[in-house]
């Protein structure tokens, strides 16, 4: 199956002109609600994810679409995940509490997969006008540059986040903020596509993640991959687009920087 990735970033890119960008420190309180508790929503993010889902189909007839608005209004639509169909997953706005609150760290992501494994990778950042890209085996890229993770290092020493506190399980909680000092933990940017984008191109070194729906990591994960780094669940588990129960994801350079920040953070033990 050819994948055009061009025009995948247009799509995203037109959304974010059309959709988004006009909405971005222009919103009423009208056009803003907390969907669940501590989750906002947007009128940009549901006539975004509406454009983005009607043009991916579009572009490949025969495709669905798992986007977080529609989940959001039925989660009967997270069950096409398992479906042999190529699946689009989209997030419309990453990073909505950023964006609702005026702070320029928000994107818009969408990733193709099929039969559960990732073919394709789009994290846009509309305020810099840059789309980091990956197709599986073609390497990750930012416009024309080739990403590549930061090299790994003992935990002390590499700097990354740790995403342990609203969503994570209150054990979890307290086993990482016991343990956070053995690891470089620096401040979250509030928004998983940017987050992917400073690990892609070699900026922090890791991220822990305890809140795994697939329109926040399918993309960024592959990125990551392509870009040479390690994505496993706290089980050691690839994480993919069924992955989203899982109890975390750690995200890592390589292999042994992975082991050695799971073992910092909880233990020789498995994490769950």
């Amino acid at each position: 199956m050819r994948i055009d990735i061009d025009a995948v970033t247009d799509i995203l890119v037109e959304a974010a002109i059309q959709d988004i960008l006009p909405r971005f420190q222009t919103l009423q309180s009208h056009e803003v609600q907390e969907k669940k508790s501590g989750e906002l929503v947007t009128v940009a993010d549901v006539t975004a994810e509406k454009r983005i889902s009607r043009r991916l189909l579009d572009l490949l007839p025969g495709s669905k679409v798992v986007g977080e608005e529609a989940v959001a209004a039925d989660p009967r639509v997270l069950d096409r995940l398992v479906d042999p169909e190529p699946i689009w997953i989209v997030d419309p706005v990453d990073g909505t509490s950023n964006f609702a609150a005026g702070r320029p760290v928000f994107a818009v992501m969408a990733a193709l997969i099929r039969d559960g494994e990732t073919l394709a990778g789009w994290i846009h950042d509309p305020v810099n006008g840059r789309t980091a890209t990956a197709e599986r085996g073609g390497g990750a890229w930012l416009g024309g540059e080739r990403l590549q993770v930061a090299p790994g290092g003992s935990p002390e020493e590499m700097r990354g986040t740790l995403h342990a506190g609203t969503f994570a399980p209150p054990d979890m909680v307290r086993r990482v903020q016991a343990r956070r000092h053995k690891v470089g933990a620096i401040r979250s940017l509030r928004c998983a596509g940017h987050e992917y984008l400073r690990l892609a191109s070699g900026e922090v070194h890791f991220s822990l993640f305890t809140k795994l729906m697939p329109w926040d990591h399918v993309p960024g994960t592959l990125i990551e991959r392509e870009a040479g780094g390690v994505a496993r669940t706290l089980d050691a588990a690839p994480y993919t687009a069924r992955s989203h129960r899982a109890p975390g994801l750690l995200i890592a350079p390589d292999e042994a920087s992975w082991e050695a920040l799971r073992d910092a953070l909880f233990g020789t033990s498995e994490a769950a």
